[in-house]
């Protein structure tokens, strides 16, 4: 097991299964009917191009703390949702690749229904809250291509989130529903620097999810 010296105490070792990080990030995705499986591919491919991005793996380790740590969550209609991948520490550009390979590699086994938006922030915020490793800053990152239209309302998925002190960004893929930036940015985001991006279509996600990380991983938010 690999081991993190804890600074102000030499003597000590904490064991990296526990080893604080600066930011800890739940990548919350939208899988539900509307994303076909060509959509799907291109957002899961973009995720993992993000985190084979130089600048990216940089900003995940450049903190004080070193590393960050990482999950993603497949959600669709009530109840349907997967850890699509475990919470991940990345502290070097190594295992930034590693987490890329996870991405790519992670089956759509979440059924197509629904979109219920309120379950997913709610499902992301307990996810959240099961981080192993102490946090600086806590961030969901909820992608979609559209608003909710089943399950738990939206309000109280972000309630959820906000109880933590954690921040919900949102990245809204705006071909289906033109107006789906602006209900993210009323309905769905919030906390410390919240900020939502579109995206026109999912043959432009993978630019906007890049540009959405950098920006989350660049330190402090302001809004």
């Amino acid at each position: 097991m690999r081991r993190r010296l804890v600074l102000g105490a030499p003597a000590m070792l904490l064991p990296a299964a526990t080893a604080p990080v600066d930011l800890a990030l739940v990548l919350a995705v939208d899988v539900s009917a509307s994303v076909d499986f060509a959509e799907f591919g291109l957002m899961i491919g973009g995720y993992a191009a993000a985190f084979r991005d130089a600048e990216l793996a940089g900003r995940l380790v450049g903190g004080p703390r070193g590393a960050a740590a990482v999950a993603m969550l497949f959600w669709s209609g009530p109840g349907a949702r997967d850890l699509a991948v475990p919470w991940t520490r990345v502290a070097d550009v190594a295992q930034a690749g590693a987490l890329a390979e996870a991405i790519e590699q992670a089956p759509r086994i979440v059924p197509a229904g629904a979109t219920a938006l309120g379950e997913g922030l709610a499902a992301a915020a307990a996810l959240l809250a099961r981080c192993p490793y102490p946090a600086a800053r806590r961030v969901i990152d909820v992608s979609g291509d559209g608003s909710t239209n089943a399950g738990l309302p939206v309000a109280a998925g972000r309630a959820a989130a906000l109880a933590l002190g954690a921040t919900v960004n949102g990245l809204a893929v705006v071909d289906e529903e033109p107006d789906l930036e602006d209900y993210y940015r009323r309905e769905v985001i919030g906390g410390p620097g919240a900020f939502v991006m579109r995206a026109e279509d999912y043959a432009a996600f993978a630019e906007a999810i890049l540009r959405k990380l950098l920006r989350e991983t660049a330190g402090p938010l302001v809004a």
